[in-house]
């Protein structure tokens, strides 16, 4: 994959809702997974959107690839997207709901079905292709959209919060398969996370936005340094006990 296909920036991006303004300069680098983290209601699934196509700049670019999409639908832009939600259909099955990557008519070709049948090795879901929603477990319905997406082969993945509704086991298997497929792709993953550790795990980038702007990005390593952002540390310090950051320097008490 063209590392120049999916490097990211938003440039002086600035979009205002009635009680706070969004303002974004950030660029993402290519083939990598940047984790966006900050408290709720800081614009992380906002900076998201304007790089999906959801949401509308008032002023301000998107770039992908160097070119210029800001003016471009979701459906036109180089982007996957993995909610929360896994928003699969209930009366789907599992293959018919990866296929939809593919062609939403589900008018397949044979090389459409060979596509899937991978994306769901890949995922782990060889022999569930017959299973509806319903009967699959919460990880293997995050694990369908994940397919779903790798079937539409775009360079940016974008993911918002998809395994928050995990246990700790189970979302840290799904933040694996997500390391693994990153780099056999080279795709450019944005991943909106509450969880330090995840970051931690994933990331070699982090953009952290606070109050609707970024507030501070650079490397992930930069970020758990004990001199790291002193707003990333202080967010840091409230989402989770001492004891589950052994990388930091603990201040004195």
């Amino acid at each position: 994959m063209n590392e120049t296909l999916s490097g990211i920036a938003l440039e002086d991006v600035r979009f205002r809702y009635p009680d706070m303004e969004m303002h974004f300069d950030i660029a993402i680098p290519p083939n990598a997974i940047t984790a966006v983290m900050g408290p709720s209601g800081s614009g992380k699934s906002t900076l998201l959107d304007f790089i999906a196509g959801f949401r509308a700049p008032e002023s301000g670019r998107v770039l992908i690839g160097g070119a210029d999409v800001t003016g471009l639908p979701p459906d036109r832009r180089p982007v996957s997207m993995v909610f929360q939600e896994n928003n699969l259909f209930a009366h789907l099955d599992v293959a018919k709901n990866v296929g939809l990557g593919r062609s939403p008519s589900l008018k397949l070709s044979a090389a459409d079905h060979e596509a899937v049948a991978d994306a769901l090795r890949r995922t782990g879901l060889t022999g569930k292709e017959r299973r509806l929603p319903r009967e699959l477990s919460g990880g293997e319905r995050q694990r369908v959209a994940i397919a779903r997406v790798l079937v539409r082969n775009r360079p940016v993945l974008l993911m918002d919060e998809p395994f928050a509704a995990l246990g700790p086991a189970l979302r840290e298997d799904m933040m694996e398969l997500i390391a693994t497929l990153q780099a056999e792709r080279e795709l450019t993953v944005v991943l909106v996370t509450h969880h330090p550790e995840d970051a931690r795990r994933v990331a070699s980038h982090i953009a952290f936005v606070e109050n609707g702007t970024v507030a501070a990005s650079g490397p992930a390593a930069d970020f758990f340094a004990p001199d790291g952002p002193e707003a990333f540390r202080r967010y840091v310090g409230e989402a989770v006990s001492a004891g589950d950051l052994p990388r930091f320097a603990r201040k004195p008490t």
